[in-house]
């Protein structure tokens, strides 16, 4: 068997029920906290290539600084990384976090953009992040694909797709608009703790049913 829009409503279901014992992703949390399309965004820098449990810490030892885009900038590079270290690439990072204020202050007057496009034009930010700018700090429609949901969309057997880029094409394409805020949080989540890259916890899967397993040679 196969996840199909047949069934999708279910396994959706089945994962927002699950989802209850597990922790949220840190930019869903960030959203969540703080309400701050500005601040998810940074939030979103800090996460690439970076554990949830650090990047989380990391995005509040920053907003408690700096909160506000005029605010980062009086922050010079070195402060940023002390405040941000140690996230993946926290030096370059330092670096984008402080162009995109200028973008945001110079370009947008103030205000982070609410669509992709205009999201994709501020160097540093890629479709992951502009997708979940949208979901998270909008609560606009985006289809946000990183690793985890670009794995377990394929091992569901709900997509057959090669790259991240050709996920959320397929899943623009397929994905009921309805499940599109909460794909991202649902499948990082589940991929975090339950399907994991390597041998997944198929045994206690509550979508296995309905799931292909494709590319699963072990799993406990």
């Amino acid at each position: 068997m196969a996840v199909s829009n047949q069934n999708i409503d279910q396994v959706v279901g089945v994962l927002k029920k699950e989802m209850r014992e597990l922790p949220d992703p840190s930019v869903t949390l960030v959203g969540k906290k703080w309400k701050d399309p500005f601040l998810v965004l940074i939030s979103c820098i800090l996460s690439l290539r970076t554990k949830d449990e650090t990047t989380l810490p990391a995005s509040g030892r920053l907003f408690a600084a700096a909160n506000t885009p005029r605010g980062m900038l009086k922050l010079t590079p070195r402060k940023i990384e002390k405040l941000i270290y140690p996230v993946g690439f926290y030096r370059t990072k330092a670096r984008v976090i402080l162009g995109i204020c200028r973008d945001v202050l110079e370009k947008f007057n103030g205000r982070v953009p609410n669509d992709i496009d205009t999201l994709l034009t501020m160097k540093g930010v890629g479709r992951k992040t502009a997708n979940l700018v949208l979901t998270e700090g909008f609560g606009l429609p985006g289809v946000c694909v990183d690793t985890h949901v670009h794995r377990i969309s394929n091992r569901f057997g709900y997509v057959r797709t090669r790259t991240p880029y050709e996920t959320e094409m397929a899943l623009r394409k397929k994905l009921p608009p309805r499940h599109w805020l909460e794909y991202n949080a649902l499948l990082v989540t589940w991929g975090q703790n339950v399907c994991k890259p390597i041998s997944p916890l198929c045994s206690r899967c509550g979508i296995r049913r309905y799931c292909a397993r494709e590319g699963v040679e072990k799993s406990r």
